[in-house]
């Protein structure tokens, strides 16, 4: 087990990451201790049940989980299963998921992100579920870029649980104050700017119209891709970040913080467009669908905003899209329940059992309307009106490593240290000398 749990340590080195977005992966999760003795289990001694173990990160998340698993139980009475919560933030899911999985003790059935699919694949760690999902109705209900996502060398790895993209929300009270118009599902990139340019005069002091941090998923990655750009070749081997497209996709963010429309990147990674937003500092920011949760209960904004869709960038959709999955653990000592369990997951009245607590977009086509409905007071359809068209994330088994080089060197071009074209040829260096290694 000794040599096994060294070679997952190595191989999963993502385990450390956090984005630069505080809440990104974590569904906003706060702090929490474990709710349940961890560990792959065999039957109860009395052999009555089977005994399986969840594994999430999200305390926002955890009574959804629970009733999903109530509804699980009640249709197999053999089966007991029990949550297993460790946090997301600063890397402690992921470091007590690798030292479990050495240790031959990971829990049956965790969540699971693209973002570490690749280096959990090849940690050898997770179950191929391919005959499972074929035998299932997961291909005929979910989009063909979700069930994808978990795709490796023909192979799937995970039940699709849900996914997040993006949308521009507002402060109306900010814009009324100003007497200008509230932003519309229809601007472009273009109209954006003239609003918040607009904007500019007419706000409190201390108060900006946007936000443009150093973000990927929510800012720049979604322009570069709707401008013809790239970030990561189909095999893994080099990076876009010399293409001129790739660049005006992010240049774009960098013209708002100079114009003065946005505060600057350090002020912004010290406190956060999300914080600022709340903060009422901001009048409007891009956010996550994770982050509705948190809006929604915060008694300072809750009832002064609402959302658009995020402007189209040269008359392109853009937008990108991410989410989690349900893998099953390889050394499962049950892992034909934990797979019953994990395709169960996707089904119908899991997906919306999930959705009707409005914390997340279920994954299942049928049920990314209870999202919305849960939410009435804003426009959530701006998440879900044109995610078949959204880009899924630039994922390999170095990921990590390159998102980090990534905001680096981004951060130089966003504070003026350098131009973005300097920033971006260092980057393609030193990203494509560690793909090639």
């Amino acid at each position: 087990k000794i040599p096994q749990r060294k070679k997952i340590q190595r191989q999963l080195h993502l385990s450390g990451y956090v984005c630069c977005h505080g809440s990104r992966y974590d569904g906003g999760c706060g702090s929490s201790s474990d709710s349940s003795s961890s560990g792959s289990k065999g039957s109860s001694k009395s052999g009555d049940k089977v005994e399986l173990t969840l594994g999430i990160w999200d305390e926002n998340q955890r009574d959804a989980m629970q009733k999903m698993i109530d509804a699980y139980e009640a249709e197999n009475d053999n089966v007991s299963i029990s949550i297993q919560l460790t946090p997301y933030k600063g890397g402690e899911y992921w470091t007590k998921l690798e030292a479990s999985a050495g240790g031959g003790t990971a829990p049956d059935v965790f969540w699971l992100n693209v973002l570490h699919l690749d280096s959990y694949v090849e940690g050898g760690i997770l179950d191929d579920l391919s005959d499972a999902i074929a035998s299932s109705d997961i291909k005929d209900n979910f989009a063909e870029t979700l069930v994808n996502n978990y795709v490796r060398d023909g192979k799937n790895y995970a039940v699709p649980k849900d996914f997040d993209t993006n949308a521009l929300w507002y402060n109306k009270d900010l814009f009324d104050q100003a007497g200008v118009e509230y932003p519309t599902d229809d601007m472009t990139y273009d109209d954006l700017v003239a609003l918040a340019t607009e904007l500019k005069d007419k706000l409190p002091d201390g108060v900006y119209p946007f936000a443009c941090p150093v973000d990927f998923q929510t800012w720049y990655y979604q322009t570069v891709y709707a401008n013809g750009g790239w970030i990561l070749n189909d095999d893994a081997t080099e990076t876009g970040y010399g293409d001129a497209k790739t660049q005006e996709g992010i240049q774009c963010w960098i013209d708002m913080i100079d114009a003065g429309l946005s505060p600057s990147a350090s002020t912004l990674s010290e406190t956060g467009s999300d914080a600022m937003f709340e903060g009422e500092q901001i009048a409007m920011t891009l956010a996550g669908s994770y982050m509705v949760p948190e809006y929604a209960s915060n008694d300072t904004i809750k009832d002064k905003i609402d959302c658009v869709e995020v402007p189209t960038f040269n008359g392109v959709e853009d937008n990108c899209i991410n989410g989690l999955g349900f893998a099953v653990y390889e050394g499962s000592k049950q892992k034909e329940e934990a797979e019953k369990f994990a395709i169960w997951m996707g089904s119908s009245e899991a997906q919306k059992i999930q959705g009707e607590t409005g914390v997340v977009i279920s994954a299942r086509e049928d049920a990314q309307q209870y999202f919305a409905k849960a939410n009435e007071q804003y426009n959530l359809a701006a998440y879900t009106n044109h995610s078949a068209e959204a880009y899924p994330l630039p994922v390999c088994g170095k990921a990590a490593e390159l998102y980090d080089m990534e905001s680096t060197w981004l951060t130089k071009a966003y504070t003026g240290e350098m131009t973005l074209a300097d920033a971006c040829s260092g980057l393609k260096e030193e990203a494509d000398d560690l793909l090639a290694k």
